[in-house]
């Protein structure tokens, strides 16, 4: 499993400018590509299921609520929050619903998220989707984020694809199917 670090992120950068001089300009514009990391675990799960579907801020200060409201992203601390405390903060019932099945899952042991790590990409994709909730755009952005997965691609990731149409100077925002193929030549390092 090739991971994305301070220490390769220059050299894959220069990797993928080899696959295609397209991005050429941009990393001479801009530099190497900010990691963007967060910590592994039950915490960063909740944050991506509160920002499915929003916009960056707007996920960020849900997170910012429920947290300070329950005084950590544990799954203790979030497994019996009800559905109109969630509303207060600016949940939904099904996102809500959503973070206590996942927060039952870790606390059953139905879901291992310390494991996560020590799976192939595939197979971290197949234990998350199995919680309700989390689909595929989910996992695979755990996969980029969490797991620093150097080939992560998040399928149907609206930002990335107006990403790729300024970047590629498509006359058109690619679809999900569209971008997924264009980036297929990019493998294994589609993330970077």
């Amino acid at each position: 499993m090739l991971m994305v670090d301070e220490t390769n992120n220059t050299a894959l950068c220069d990797s993928l400018v080899a696959i295609d001089d397209r991005f050429a300009a941009v990393l001479a514009t801009f530099g190497p590509a900010p990691l963007s990391t967060r910590p592994q675990g039950f915490a960063t799960l909740v944050q991506l299921i509160l920002e499915q579907q929003v916009s960056v801020s707007s996920g960020r200060a849900t997170v910012e609520r429920l947290e300070t409201y329950a005084g950590g992203l544990q799954p203790e601390l979030l497994l019996n929050i009800d559905d109109e405390t969630a509303r207060g903060l600016g949940i939904s019932r099904q996102k809500a619903g959503y973070i206590r099945g996942l927060a039952a899952d870790v606390l059953e042991e139905r879901l291992n998220v310390d494991a996560l790590a020590t799976l192939s990409d595939e197979e971290v994709c197949e234990h998350l989707t199995r919680v309700k909730g989390i689909g595929t755009w989910t996992a695979r952005t755990y996969l980029l984020v969490a797991l620093s997965r150097a080939d992560a691609w998040p399928h149907g990731d609206v930002a990335l694809h107006a990403a790729m149409q300024a970047v590629l100077r498509l006359e058109v925002r690619p679809t999900s199917d569209e971008a997924t193929e264009i980036a297929k030549f990019w493998k294994p390092i589609r993330a970077v």
